[in-house]
């Protein structure tokens, strides 16, 4: 598969799925859909206050199933798993970023910022298009478009 069909196929499935997990009354946290050796994997992280639970998960794969069986977006087989974020979430957007600020990420950069390509610290939250990290090694501003990756540690 080319990588411009995968892309099409990628915001197509976004789409239905976050109007589905909204109407839910959950968020759609991440997704992700890629070859992983012999198959296709579609994956949906999902979440809302209190937590998803098994119920919550299997109620979306049902529906999202459907859903994309209907509209028939993918034309090879694929195998679709729907799961909470965990502790270690993954932040993608950046009202994510204001309301996490106060906990402990990590940061990895598609460019390099101050010679460093990961930075691990306490968010701040967001300045403009800028997400800030305080970190041992002090204070970072890092565009939004320069994170490739971007999870909560979570420490006990």
């Amino acid at each position: 598969m080319q990588e411009d069909q995968q892309t099409q196929i990628y915001k197509q499935v976004e789409e239905i799925s976050e109007s589905l997990v909204v109407s839910e009354g959950m968020e759609l946290v991440d997704l992700e859909y890629r070859r992983e050796g012999p198959r296709w994997m579609l994956r949906l992280f999902i979440d809302k206050g209190g937590g998803v639970t098994v119920d919550d998960c299997a109620r979306i794969s049902r529906e999202l199933g459907d859903l994309l069986d209907v509209k028939d977006l993918i034309p090879q087989a694929y195998v679709l798993e729907v799961s909470s974020p965990g502790l270690n979430r993954r932040i993608r957007k950046k009202k994510d970023f204001s309301r996490f600020a106060g906990q402990k990420v990590q940061l990895l950069l598609v460019s390099p910022k101050d010679g460093r390509r990961k930075i691990v610290g306490d968010l701040v939250g967001v300045e403009g298009e800028e997400v800030v990290v305080i970190g041992t090694e002090g204070r970072f501003s890092v565009a939004l478009e320069n994170i490739a990756r971007a999870n909560l540690i979570y420490e006990f």
